[in-house]
C-alpha cells in the first residue's frame, strides 16, 4: 500500500510540472488565436505515451483519478451555468436545438455506421439486427458534447449573450439525455446482440436507475447548500465542495461493485448527471448561486489545465493509424449531422439567420462523457468491444482537436467575445477618473504636478464642488458605451474608477473590451465585487483593507513607505513601459541612467524578475525606476520620446 502511495504521489510531481508547463506554453496558442485548451490538449499529446513519452501510459492509469475529479468539477460548473430565470429567453432555442440535434445527429451517425459495417472487421459476420445494435451504440455516444471544453471556452473569451447560453444549454442538456438514451440503447441491444426479447422488467430498471439518479442529485444539492450556509471560509468551503462532487464518483463506483458483487445486479448510476444535478438545485433553489458561481470561476483555470493536458496525453493516437478512415468519415458525417441538425432547430426557434449559420459550431467537441461511454461499452462486449471502443475514440480524438477553435470562431463571429481590445501605443502619460468628488480631484491636482494629463469625467454639475481651473473636468450626461467612447479613453493608459461598484463594472467592461485600456484601478466598496474585478486585470483598492496595510508597512518599513507616499523629499518612483523594439534584448548593465536613478524592479507579464545587470529588457516590460524628481522626470522623457542611452561598450 505504501509503495503505490510513493509510485503515485511521484507520477502526480511528475505531472504537476508538466502542467505547469502546459499552462505557460497554451498561452501562445491565443496569441495565434487558438482556444487555451487546443494548446493543452497539444501539450498533452506531445508529452504522452505516443509521442515523447514523458508521461507514459501507466502513469496516465495511474493519474486517472485526476480525471474523475476534473469532471466532478466541470459539473459542478455546468449545474451552476443552468440557471433558469437568466436562460427564459433562450428556452424556445434551447429545446427545438436539443430536439433536432439530438435526433438528426443520432440518426444519420447510426445509419452511417450500418452502411460502413461491411468495411469494419469485427461487423462483417454479424446478423442484421446485431449491427444494428452495434450502430445505435455509436449513433448514441456520437450525439455526446463537451461541457467542460464549452465552459473553458466561454470563460476564456468571457463570452456572454442568446448565442452562448443556447450553446451551453444545448450541450449540459444533450450529455444529460444522451445518459438517458444510452442507458436505453445498450439494454436494447444487448437483447437485440443475444437475441432476446426485451422484457419490461429491462425497462422498469432503466426507469428505476434514472428516478435514482434524480434522488441522489437532490440530495447532493442539499449537501452543497449545508455547506454554503456554514461560516468556514471559502477556500473550505471550496475544499468541502469539490470533495462531495469527487466523493460521488467514487462512492458510486463503489456502490455499482459492491451491489453487484452480493446481489448480483448491475446497477448503472451516472455520477456526471448525479453532480450536475446537485449544482443545478443549490443554482435554482438556493440564495448560494453566486457564491457557488464565483467558486467555479476562481478555480476553473487550473483544473482546466489537469483535465486537459491529461486528456491529451490519455488520447489513444495508435487508434487513429488503424481506423482513420472509418473514423474521418463518421467524423464528416457527424459534422453535416449538426449542420443540418442546427439549422432545423434554429428555423423551428426563429433564431437569428447568423444563429443558424454558426449553429452548428459548439457542439463539434466531444470528451469525458463519450469516452466514459466507450469504456463501458468495450468492458461490457469483449469480444468486439475494444474494435468498438478504437473506432469511437479516433472520431472523439478529431473531434476534441477541431472541435474548440470553431467554438471560439462562432462566438467571434456572432459579436458576443469580451476579449480585451487591443492596447495601443500610447507616448504621453494620460489618465482618466470617473468619478467627482474630493479625493478624485485631489487625485487629478496630484498627477498633473507629476506631468500627467488627468482630467475627470462626471454626470454631475461641476459647480457643486470646490475644485481648481487646472483640473479638467468632463461632464457626460451617462456612463454608457456610447458616452464613454466618445471621450477617446483608447488615447489614455491609466482609467481610475471612483464610482458605485456596480457602475465601476459597467465602465471597467466598456475599457476593456472597446478601448484596451491598460491599467484600471478600482475603489471598491463592497469587497464581493474584487474578483470581478480581477477578472478584467484591474488594481483593485479597498479603502479599509488599503488603511491597514499602510499602517502595517510604516511598522515596518517605513523608509519605502513614505518613499511610496512621496514623503521623502525630492526622491520619488517611477513605472515605465518598455515600448521600443530597439531596447529588445538590451541588458540593465548597458542603460546609461542618471547617477542617481536606480531600477528597483521588472514586471515581466504577471511575473517580477529578479534583476541583475545581465537581465535582458523585452518590449512590454515594465521598469520601476527610484531617483530623484528631477531625474525621474529626464528618464520620463527619454522614454516617452524613445531616446533612453545605451552604453555601446
Amino acid at each position: 500500500m505504501l509503495e503505490v502511495v510513493q509510485k503515485i504521489i511521484l507520477y502526480l510531481a511528475g505531472f504537476g510540472v508538466i502542467a505547469l508547463a502546459a499552462d505557460r506554453l497554451a498561452e501562445y496558442f491565443t496569441k495565434w488565436k487558438a482556444p487555451m485548451i487546443t494548446g493543452l490538449l497539444l501539450v498533452g499529446i506531445l508529452t504522452g505515451p505516443y509521442v515523447l513519452n514523458l508521461l507514459d501510459k501507466e502513469t496516465v492509469h495511474h493519474l486517472d483519478f485526476l480525471n474523475d475529479f476534473s469532471l466532478a468539477f466541470i459539473a459542478l460548473a455546468a449545474g451552476v451555468e443552468l440557471y433558469l430565470k437568466e436562460l427564459d429567453d433562450s428556452l424556445k432555442s434551447i429545446k427545438w436545438n436539443t430536439i433536432s440535434q439530438l435526433v438528426i445527429t443520432f440518426g444519420m451517425t447510426s445509419w452511417a455506421m450500418f452502411l460502413l459495417a461491411d468495411f469494419i472487421p469485427f461487423m462483417q459476420e454479424m446478423s442484421v439486427t446485431a449491427k444494428i445494435a452495434v450502430s445505435i451504440l455509436v449513433g448514441t455516444i456520437l450525439v455526446a458534447r463537451s461541457p467542460s471544453s464549452a465552459i473553458a471556452i466561454i470563460n476564456e473569451m468571457r463570452a456572454k449573450g442568446p448565442f452562448v447560453s443556447t450553446a451551453l444549454g444545448v450541450t449540459v442538456l444533450i450529455d444529460i439525455l444522451v445518459i438517458v438514451l444510452f442507458s436505453i440503447c445498450l439494454s436494447l441491444s444487448m437483447s437485440m446482440i443475444q437475441g432476446l426479447e426485451l422484457e419490461w422488467i429491462l425497462l422498469a430498471k432503466i426507469v428505476g436507475e434514472l428516478v435514482l439518479s434524480l434522488g441522489l442529485g437532490w440530495l447532493i444539492g442539499k449537501l452543497l447548500v449545508g455547506v454554503m450556509k456554514t461560516t468556514m471560509s471559502e477556500r473550505i468551503k471550496t475544499i468541502f465542495v469539490l470533495g462531495i462532487g469527487f466523493g460521488v464518483f467514487l462512492g458510486l463506483v463503489f456502490m455499482e461493485g459492491y451491489v453487484h458483487e452480493h446481489y448480483h445486479i448491475s446497477i448503472r448510476i451516472e455520477a456526471l448527471l448525479v453532480v450536475l444535478l446537485g449544482s443545478f438545485y443549490v443554482t435554482n433553489y438556493s440564495k448560494h448561486r453566486l457564491e457557488l458561481q464565483e467558486m467555479m470561476e476562481h478555480n476553473g483555470p487550473w483544473v482546466y489545465v489537469i483535465f486537459f493536458t491529461l486528456t491529451g496525453a490519455s488520447l489513444s493516437l495508435d487508434v487513429l493509424v488503424h481506423v482513420w478512415e472509418v473514423a474521418l468519415v463518421l467524423f464528416v458525417v457527424r459534422l453535416i449531422s449538426m449542420m443540418v441538425g442546427s439549422f432545423t432547430g434554429g428555423t423551428l426557434a426563429g433564431d437569428k439567420p447568423l444563429f443558424r449559420k454558426y449553429g452548428w459550431m459548439p457542439y463539434v467537441t466531444q470528451a469525458g462523457v463519450g469516452i466514459g461511454l466507450s469504456t463501458e461499452i468495450a468492458h461490457i462486449f469483449p469480444d468486439w468491444g475494444n474494435a468498438f471502443y478504437t473506432i469511437v475514440v479516433a472520431v472523439i480524438v478529431i473531434n476534441q482537436i477541431v472541435g474548440p477553435p470553431l467554438f471560439k470562431y462562432a462566438i467571434q463571429k456572432v459579436g458576443e467575445a469580451h476579449i480585451k481590445a487591443k492596447t495601443a501605443m500610447i507616448e504621453g502619460q494620460e489618465a482618466i477618473i470617473f468619478g467627482l468628488e474630493n479625493h478624485s480631484i485631489a487625485l487629478a491636482r496630484r498627477l498633473r504636478e507629476h506631468h500627467w494629463d488627468a482630467k475627470i469625467v462626471t454626470t454631475l454639475d461641476a459647480s457643486d464642488f470646490a475644485f481648481s481651473e487646472d483640473v479638467p473636468i468632463v461632464r457626460v450626461k451617462d456612463f454608457s458605451e456610447e458616452s464613454i467612447l466618445e471621450l477617446k479613453p483608447e488615447s489614455a493608459d491609466k482609467a481610475i474608477l471612483l464610482l458605485s461598484d456596480e457602475r465601476n463594472y459597467n465602465v471597467a467592461e466598456i475599457l476593456y473590451e472597446k478601448a484596451g485600456t491598460e491599467s484600471i484601478v478600482v475603489r471598491v466598496n463592497d469587497f464581493s465585487w474584487s474578483s470581478r474585478f480581477e477578472r478584467l486585470g484591474a488594481y483593485i483598492v479597498n479603502p479599509g483593507l488599503a488603511m491597514i496595510s499602510l499602517l502595517d508597512h510604516y511598522v515596518r518599513s517605513p523608509l519605502t513607505t513614505s518613499l511610496l507616499l512621496g514623503k521623502e523629499g525630492d526622491r520619488d518612483t517611477l513605472d515605465v513601459k518598455v515600448k521600443d523594439t530597439r531596447m529588445e534584448g538590451v541588458l540593465l548593465r548597458d542603460l546609461r541612467l542618471p547617477s542617481d536613478v536606480i531600477i528597483l524592479s521588472v514586471k515581466r507579464g504577471s511575473e517580477m524578475v529578479i534583476t541583475h545587470g545581465y537581465t535582458k529588457l523585452h518590449v512590454g516590460d515594465i521598469l520601476t525606476f527610484v531617483g530623484s524628481n528631477e531625474s525621474l522626470e529626464e528618464v520620463s522623457l527619454m522614454c516617452q520620446n524613445f531616446e533612453l542611452p545605451v552604453s555601446t561598450k
